[in-house]
């Protein structure tokens, strides 16, 4: 029995839109990493990128749990020296939440060009518009996200 690899001209990309309601941040990210990087499809295959694209909607409304909006930080360095800037989440989702996502998301991905290509196919939202109706994406449902 042979192994199956794919092949990027074979791979075949869904839209898939996630409404952030209610959901914590690292649940959420958990699922759109797999749906990114593909690890969900039966022809996955680790040195192609076989992801989909994913569109996540109401990001203001996601949650964490616990004090993280508090004890947890967004830091960044510009690399210069004193360079570091740091932000609380609390100011993070009150300000840029899709970028909260997309910083989550990031670091469950490749470190690689893979994974740089891979970030790129996802578009998150602070509310409920977003640019891709011509691309009729379907609903997906988290699993395993209390309601």
């Amino acid at each position: 029995m042979k192994t199956y690899m794919a092949k990027p001209a074979e791979v075949q990309r869904k839209w898939h839109i996630i409404d952030a309601e209610n959901m914590p941040l690292g649940r959420l990210a958990t699922a759109v990493a797999d749906l990114l990087s593909g690890k969900l499809k039966p022809t996955f295959t680790p040195h192609v990128d076989c992801g989909d694209f994913v569109v996540v909607i109401n990001t203001d409304k996601m949650v964490l749990t616990g004090k993280k909006l508090t004890d947890k930080f967004y830091r960044h360095h510009s690399g210069f020296p004193g360079g570091l800037k740091e932000m609380n989440y609390k100011t993070l989702m009150q300000t840029n939440s899709p970028k909260a996502l997309q910083v989550a998301v990031k670091g469950m991905l490749r470190k690689n060009a893979l994974g740089r290509k891979q970030i790129t196919r996802l578009f998150a939202y602070k509310d409920a518009n977003h640019n891709q109706q011509a691309q009729q994406p379907v609903a997906y449902a988290v699993k395993g996200v209390r309601e």
